[in-house]
């Protein structure tokens, strides 16, 4: 895999680098300011680009808003952002933009390695790969939850694997049920959300799904 880390943190981003080529990927650039990032895919578009929020010279929301050009500029190029913080404007835009092959991580939270291989992959892939708490902390903006009143406890959990990007066979796994459960409790979701078969395509559905949770 392609890769271009954005990190103003030159040990981190250093470390991840390293581990990174460690795992037989190709890391393209590794740098520290959302101009230098944007100049970087511009050189050579990644499969991936994994970012910061918080990039000089303000270090508020320089990273996020890089992304959004990025995937404006290079809707090919996936976009994972790795942070400390939840940055809900920009976030949910990220989102509403073009879902497909982004994913949402925060820092303290990624407690292992491959924790973070697979959420890189599910963005590859062009799914969707989100902290649970980021998911919390998106859906509460306030009013979104009148729309899931509908959904069972066990509908809203399967709700929840899928903004993090699990497919169906992984989410039985997580969940211990099986892969049939998981389908019935799909369904009925998309059926609930009024996201029917004729309406548009299953992994658009599901994705779909995903943005009406997270109130986009």
């Amino acid at each position: 895999m392609r890769l271009i880390l954005a990190d103003d943190s030159t040990l981190l981003r250093e470390g991840l680098a390293r581990l990174l080529a460690d795992e037989g990927h190709h890391v393209l650039a590794a740098v520290g300011d959302a101009d230098a990032l944007l100049a970087a895919v511009a050189a050579e578009p990644p499969d991936v680009a994994v970012i910061d929020v918080r990039m000089p010279p303000d270090h508020r929301d320089e990273g996020l808003r890089a992304a959004l050009a990025i995937r404006a500029r290079w809707p090919e190029v996936g976009v994972l952002v790795l942070s400390q913080y939840v940055e809900r404007r920009y976030a949910t835009e990220l989102l509403t933009g073009a879902p497909e092959g982004v994913g949402y991580l925060l820092k303290d939270r990624v407690v292992e390695i491959e924790e973070f291989l697979d959420a890189l992959a599910r963005v590859a892939d062009g799914r969707t790969a989100f902290d649970p708490e980021v998911v919390r902390q998106l859906l509460a903006r306030g009013g979104q939850q009148r729309s899931l009143d509908a959904l069972t406890a066990r509908e809203r959990e399967v709700l929840t694997e899928m903004a993090q990007g699990h497919t169906n066979a992984a989410i039985a796994a997580r969940l211990f049920v099986s892969r049939s459960a998981v389908e019935k409790h799909v369904n009925a979701i998309f059926t609930k959300l009024g996201l029917t078969d004729t309406a548009t395509a299953t992994h658009s559905r599901r994705v779909l799904a995903v943005l009406r949770y997270l109130g986009a």
